[in-house]
């Protein structure tokens, strides 16, 4: 649809747009994040993937929780900034190369996505309380804190290790 075809007409409305932007951004990664564990050659940066596609899961069910808090079915509105940022994994992933700049170009583009999430998590937990959902803000809180958890840990395997053998 695109946001050309709303018409906002509250900040509720607004509210509604974004879960959608962000439930069909987090179903892209549950497909994305399985191929890159998989393209991933150090065991680190593989379970690290691993699991943050079963935490996507959760984020997810966690989006329909608060869809239902305003008694709203959860549906998808197609997220074209992430279908990009998946693209560019997706690159990534069938790049020839060197194994450890390969996994490091995939860090990078997995803290894209984190990044893109951690920007759409912050607007709709705020959102939430400005409309007097501290609930479901509460709700969204957790989300965005395990998504920062997830760059920071992406930062701290890249640093450690990955980023050093790239350099190689």
């Amino acid at each position: 649809m695109g946001l050309m075809s709303y018409q906002f007409n509250d900040l509720k409305d607004l509210f509604i747009c974004e879960l959608k932007d962000l439930y069909d951004a987090e179903q892209q990664l549950t497909e994305a994040l399985p191929l890159m564990a998989q393209a991933a050659t150090d065991p680190q940066l593989r379970q690290a993937f691993e699991d943050h596609f079963r935490q996507t899961q959760t984020h997810i069910a966690r989006l329909e929780q608060v869809f239902r808090g305003i008694n709203c079915e959860p549906e998808r509105e197609a997220c074209p900034a992430m279908k990009g940022i998946v693209k560019e994994g997706n690159d990534m992933i069938s790049a020839k190369g060197d194994c450890s700049v390969r996994d490091a170009g995939l860090i990078a583009a997995a803290q894209r996505a984190e990044h893109y999430e951690i920007a759409g998590y912050g607007t709709v937990r705020t959102f939430a309380r400005q409309l007097g959902r501290g609930d479901l803000a509460s709700v969204l809180q957790m989300t965005l804190d395990e998504e920062g958890d997830t760059d920071k840990k992406l930062t701290a395997i890249a640093e450690s290790s990955i980023n050093q053998m790239a350099q190689a």
